[in-house]
């Protein structure tokens, strides 16, 4: 269990992942903690070095809970898809192993914002995963809200409306509505640098303990950026010029609700049209960091180039053609 006043033995379900992979190469890399995946009978994930593998079976639910006994922290990174009953397993498990701390499977827009959950179902379990932990009152929660993830969002043409590899790019309205976004390197460093906090206040810093997030949402970003100022980024990495590419613009309202009779259709592009297209309404609900703040400062996270996380997005599309 925890040593003292920190945390020790965190556990993450997702390990080898998008997200996942670097939440726990960032964790290793502080040295401070013991790091345990939980995957499933048939995971094929290859695991760092370092990293303990418990394997569990999610038809038995003791399984999840012996995995988890004894461990400080569960860090749970799973696909927006994943069903809301495997995040209630996970959650159920931790309360009767007695994990102290819960990082739910968040790693997105803030929704917390009323609006855009009603809009974007994916959200809505969400909060009903955090309530229920609050509710059982055996675990505390602290969800981090990252915006979409950056290099994984502008490979997806669907996504932030880029396509690389014909060199079109579609702009929500003007293109000029602002949203916070995160890189994984970023995740993974604001994940290492909150676990990493003393659980009550020490030294000057009365601000730096996990006491004070418990059953928050707190945010981190890399960029809070529009559509105007990642196209910019992507001429200068692809050294080419605005007249090289073919710029349309629609209304993001609409494009949410193609995105929606896409859906109805069976077509799986729908919902990156439906999901993305929302949080660029202009009504500010994707910008957190001017709304809410974030702990960029208090998690001493560095400032980065848009134009660095750009190459990576692009190098991601390279591989997907």
């Amino acid at each position: 269990m925890a040593i003292a006043n920190r945390i020790t033995k965190i556990a993450i379900v997702g390990a080898g992942g998008n997200v996942g992979s670097f939440i726990t190469a960032a964790l290793l890399k502080t040295g401070k903690h013991t790091i345990t995946a939980i995957t499933r009978l048939d995971s094929q994930s290859k695991l760092p070095e370092g990293v303990i593998s418990k394997k569990v079976d999610y038809s038995k639910q003791e399984t999840l809970v012996d995995a988890l006994r004894g461990q400080d922290a569960l860090v749970i990174t799973l696909s927006a898809l994943t069903p809301k009953e495997t995040d209630m397993q996970l959650i159920n498990a931790a309360a009767e192993a007695g994990v102290p701390w819960v990082l739910p499977n968040e790693w997105g827009p803030d929704n917390t914002n009323e609006d855009l959950v009603r809009d974007v179902f994916p959200f809505q379990p969400k909060v009903t995963i955090r309530n229920t932990i609050a509710d059982l009152g055996k675990s505390s929660y602290i969800a981090v809200s990252t915006g979409f993830w950056y290099e994984w969002s502008l490979a997806i043409p669907g996504a932030f409306g880029v396509d690389f590899a014909n060199r079109t790019a579609t702009l929500f309205d003007e293109g000029e509505t602002k949203v916070s976004i995160s890189t994984w390197p970023q995740v993974g460093r604001a994940v290492a640098a909150l676990l990493s906090l003393p659980i009550a206040p020490e030294g000057p810093n009365k601000e730096a303990f996990l006491n004070n997030f418990k059953n928050k949402v707190v945010y981190i970003n890399s960029f809070t950026v529009s559509q105007k100022d990642m196209l910019d980024s992507v001429l200068r990495v692809t050294g080419t010029k605005e007249g090289d590419w073919r710029v349309s613009k629609e209304l993001s309202r609409e494009r949410h609700t193609k995105g929606i009779q896409e859906m109805q259709e069976g077509k799986r592009i729908g919902f990156m049209k439906m999901m993305y297209a929302r949080v660029f309404y202009p009504d500010d609900c994707g910008d957190f960091e001017h709304k809410k703040g974030t702990l960029n400062g208090l998690l001493n996270l560095p400032t980065e180039d848009i134009d660095e996380a750009t190459k990576a997005a692009m190098e991601r599309s390279k591989a997907a053609n």
